[in-house]
């Protein structure tokens, strides 16, 4: 699974803010702050990749057991498909 194009990350006052861009923001009238942890997810699934794939980056990046990770990926991967961010 991949984040559909038109959305952009970026780092404003040092925080970690999404925004749609061309038509997306037609569509999409916010914008979505991340934490570390979900701007790490976020970079993941810029690229098209499994959940299982994602959390053997964040446990290769982060202290952090696997199922904890799995939890926290799951739960960002429903984020992104309940606002439709998905491809």
């Amino acid at each position: 699974m991949k984040i559909k194009s038109g959305f952009v990350k970026r780092n404003i006052a040092g925080s970690n803010i999404v925004v749609p861009v061309g038509k997306s923001a037609k569509g999409f009238n916010a914008m979505i702050t991340l934490n570390d942890s979900a701007s790490f997810f976020w970079d993941c699934f810029q690229k098209d990749i499994t959940v299982d794939e994602c959390v053997k980056l964040v446990c290769s990046e982060y202290e952090v057991d696997e199922q904890r990770a799995k939890t926290d990926v799951e739960s960002f991967v429903k984020m992104l498909k309940d606002n439709d961010l998905l491809d």
